[in-house]
């Protein structure tokens, strides 16, 4: 199923399945060897995932200056792969190195349809971002969606992710593999009401609804932006600061709709060939592939702080100033105010570490 962090495939439901099919239980994935290297990557991503987006979270909410619209949205895309991090990639794991799932019925429900909604929600978050900045810059829009409106923009977003995401939990169930008569495994595998034709057109479907349109609207939004701005001259032929800091803004949230983009394709291609012809299911290290391939796309769900961090000022003063006043030890009295243009932490009553982290009227 193409809904990025599914744990099931449509036309199976995984790889147990081809070994219930299949011919034997032992793959790749069950080397010491790998299973090692899985759990390192799995462990590396949902470190960095949770602490990454955490922090995006938190100095948004923290500092005034970066309540704005278009961080609200940010700080959307970080609570979907937050969600991600905490609720879906440590059962993906689990249910990798194990070979069969071991987390119940309710789960069964649960994981998939929470996996779907958070791509959902990040995609088009990605597509709300593209288009609320082509309005702004390409028609010159001088009025800014209110934050009352960007509210009930991410509202609708999660209403129309948790819709698109239903069937993930409707058409499934819990069952029993009976292996021999001496060994049974639960799965937990897709069942439509037709033929297995549904889960195919279903599965297709999501992926053109998830990456394809997607893509093609950011893509263009971003291309007619990018003109805009190359092509734009203040009076006097000078670019203004606002200009410049445009381009830089445009130029950091181009950088994350590309590492997502090329971070999920890999995914998403070989999903849609599982989709299309059943028989790749077939393939010997099918498992090993498909995590493989899972492992690169999730790491889609820490790049994005970095991105923050590296490509813009705000959000790197941001971070600076919550390390610096985090490294202060628990004694040291701290003093951390984001009303003011300063940020003052107090190591001790005779020494003051200051700061600097100014203020800037930027849409970021």
């Amino acid at each position: 199923m193409d809904s990025g962090y599914e744990i099931q495939s449509t036309n199976s439901s995984t790889p147990a399945t081809i070994q219930i099919e299949g011919i034997l239980l032992e793959d790749s994935t069950e080397l010491v060897g790998v299973q090692v290297i899985l759990i390192l990557a799995y462990s590396t991503i949902i470190i960095f995932g949770m602490t990454g987006n955490s922090l995006v979270i938190y100095v948004v909410y923290k500092f005034r200056n970066l309540h704005t619209v278009t961080n609200y949205f940010i700080v959307n895309l970080a609570v979907a792969d937050l969600l991600v991090n905490t609720l879906c990639l440590p059962f993906t794991l689990m249910y990798t190195l194990y070979g069969e799932w071991k987390f119940g019925q309710v789960m069964c429900y649960l994981l998939p349809y929470a996996q779907g909604l958070a791509v959902h929600v990040s995609t088009i978050t990605l597509n709300v971002i593209a288009l609320d900045r082509y309005r702004s810059i390409v028609y010159h829009m001088e009025t800014k969606m209110s934050k009352d409106m960007c509210m009930a923009v991410i509202a609708i977003t999660w209403v129309a992710s948790a819709i698109l995401a239903s069937p993930l939990a409707i058409f499934r169930e819990y069952v029993t593999f009976d292996l021999s008569p001496e060994r049974t495994i639960q799965g937990c595998a897709e069942k439509w009401p037709g033929s297995s034709a549904d889960g195919t057109v279903y599965s297709i479907a999501m992926f053109f609804l998830q990456y394809g349109l997607p893509l093609s609207i950011i893509s263009f939004a971003y291309t007619r932006i990018w003109n805009k701005l190359r092509n734009h001259v203040s009076p006097g032929g000078v670019r203004s600061d606002r200009h410049q800091r445009r381009q830089k803004t445009t130029k950091m949230l181009v950088a994350v709709v590309v590492v997502f983009t090329v971070s999920w394709l890999p995914f998403h291609a070989f999903q849609l060939a599982v989709d299309i012809d059943s028989s790749v299911l077939e393939m010997k290290d099918y498992r090993l592939l498909y995590t493989a391939f899972h492992i690169v796309a999730m790491c889609s769900t820490f790049a994005n702080p970095i991105l923050y961090g590296w490509m813009n000022r705000n959000y790197r003063r941001s971070f600076l100033a919550v390390f610096k006043c985090g490294m202060l030890s628990n004694g040291m009295r701290r003093v951390c105010s984001s009303e003011t243009v300063s940020e003052k932490c107090t190591r001790n009553k005779q020494n003051t570490i200051s700061v600097a982290f100014t203020q800037e009227n930027t849409q970021l």
